[in-house]
C-alpha cells in the first residue's frame, strides 16, 4: 500500500465528537485516502454513549471510518476504477498470537508511573503494526508508543490530536 493507514484510538474519537480542530483537520483530509480510518470495536466502545448529540457526531464520523470486523460498517478500502480492493489485515481477525503480543505489550510496555496498562491501547498499537504502513492518531501518545516499543514495527507512527 502506497499511504500510510489511519489508525483511531479512543482520544481521537474523542476529540471528534468535542469537534477538536486538531481532530477534524486530519479526519477530513482523509476522505480521499484509498483506505478508510480504522476504528477497533472496543475503541468505539469506549466513547459510545446514549445521549442525542453524541451519537449524532460519531455516527457522521463513522461514515468514513471502517470498524474493524464489524458487519454494518463500511468497508476499510474505498472502491477504485478496477473494483474494491482488500484489506488482509481488516479482513482477518486477531488470531491467538496476536492475542499474546497484546499481553507481551501490557506485561512490558515502559508506561508512565501513574498510568496502568490498557488492553485497548495496546490492541490499537498492534492493529497499526497488522498494517505494516499506518499512522496512529491518539491523545495518548506515551503509551501507544510504550506498546510499540514492545511490538517493534517497522513503519508506524504517532500523531498527537
Amino acid at each position: 500500500m502506497s499511504t500510510r493507514v489511519p489508525v483511531y484510538g479512543t482520544g481521537m474519537l474523542i476529540a471528534l465528537a468535542d469537534r477538536k480542530a486538531k481532530a477534524v483537520s486530519p479526519h477530513e483530509g482523509l476522505r480521499a485516502a484509498p483506505h478508510r480510518a480504522v476504528v477497533l470495536g472496543p475503541v468505539l466502545a469506549q466513547v459510545w454513549r446514549p445521549r442525542p448529540a453524541l451519537v449524532h457526531v460519531l455516527a457522521g464520523v463513522l461514515k468514513g471510518c471502517a470498524v474493524s470486523q464489524a458487519r454494518s460498517s463500511q468497508p476499510p478500502m474505498r472502491e477504485t476504477r478496477p473494483g474494491r480492493p482488500e484489506c488482509i489485515a481488516c479482513a482477518t481477525g486477531p488470531d491467538l498470537d496476536d492475542w499474546r503480543r497484546i499481553g507481551t505489550a501490557l506485561g512490558q510496555a515502559a508506561l508512565l508511573s501513574k498510568e496502568r496498562p490498557d488492553a485497548v491501547d495496546a490492541w490499537v498499537a498492534l492493529a497499526a503494526v497488522r498494517h505494516s504502513s499506518a499512522v496512529i492518531f491518539t491523545r495518548d501518545p506515551d503509551d501507544i508508543n510504550a506498546y510499540l516499543a514492545v511490538l517493534n514495527p517497522t513503519d508506524v507512527h504517532v500523531v498527537t490530536v
